[in-house]
């Protein structure tokens, strides 16, 4: 049984990027549908379920602000990412006023558009995740509702941040875990004191889990951290 793709709703007026865009996206695996104008797109979004919408604010007929507001009307948990020429703090302030996921202004490179759709898709995976409860990291098995690592006969008991932080790293396994994602998550607030305070627990995690050299926390450059480990969940 083949996976469903995931489905992307893509409202672009320039056509020739349009169709990059488009075509750039199926190549990766999803499914985008390239719509040229705001109308368009929501007769679109009406007719099939879509997973995320990918739309351009200055387009004919309907901007992609009031294509935003109809569909947060029709469905207000569907991601939407904005992408404009347009880089006002006024303009993202808006965007995310009517609930926007993500905002790029052009021009923006295609993998940059992949990494945040990628990010917001883990996101709201996150929720499937949330389910597990126990995971096993190399020679760690990792209780999140008791919040303790065992290894052999050692039980090592962790903070709630702790518990917190290890089961974002865990969901992601071998994957990034974004560093704003992960603040606002457990801290709420991505602020200085916060990213400071996150670190301060990273380092501890690391301690932790030092007893198996094959499990390791690695900082990812300029995007957060992923966990490396031989196992997946259990």
């Amino acid at each position: 049984m083949t996976e469903e793709k995931v489905k992307i709703l893509l409202c672009e007026d320039d056509e020739n990027l349009g169709m990059l865009l488009r075509e750039y996206l199926n190549s990766k695996g999803y499914y985008a549908d390239l719509q040229p104008d705001g109308e368009a797109g929501f007769k679109a979004f009406q007719r099939e379920n879509f997973d995320l919408c990918v739309l351009d604010v200055m387009m004919p007929k309907k901007d992609g602000f009031t294509l935003a507001k109809e569909i947060r009307t029709t469905r207000s948990d569907v991601p939407i990412i904005f992408l404009t020429a347009k880089s006002m703090k006024e303009d993202i302030l808006q965007g995310f006023k009517l609930g926007a996921d993500d905002y790029l202004s052009k021009p923006f490179s295609m993998e940059e558009l992949l990494y945040r759709i990628e990010s917001i898709l883990r996101r709201v995976n996150g929720k499937k995740l949330k389910e597990i409860t126990d995971y096993q990291l190399g020679e760690f098995f990792f209780d999140t509702q008791k919040q303790i690592l065992v290894r052999g006969k050692e039980v090592l008991k962790l903070t709630t941040k702790e518990s917190e932080l290890l089961t974002l790293l865990a969901s992601n396994t071998n994957d990034i875990l974004e560093r704003n994602y992960a603040l606002k998550t457990i801290w709420v607030d991505d602020n200085y004191f916060n990213a400071r305070s996150m670190d301060v627990y990273i380092t501890k995690l690391r301690k932790l889990l030092s007893g198996d050299p094959n499990v390791a926390i690695i900082n990812i450059h300029g995007k957060g951290y992923k966990l490396i480990t031989p196992n997946l969940t259990r």
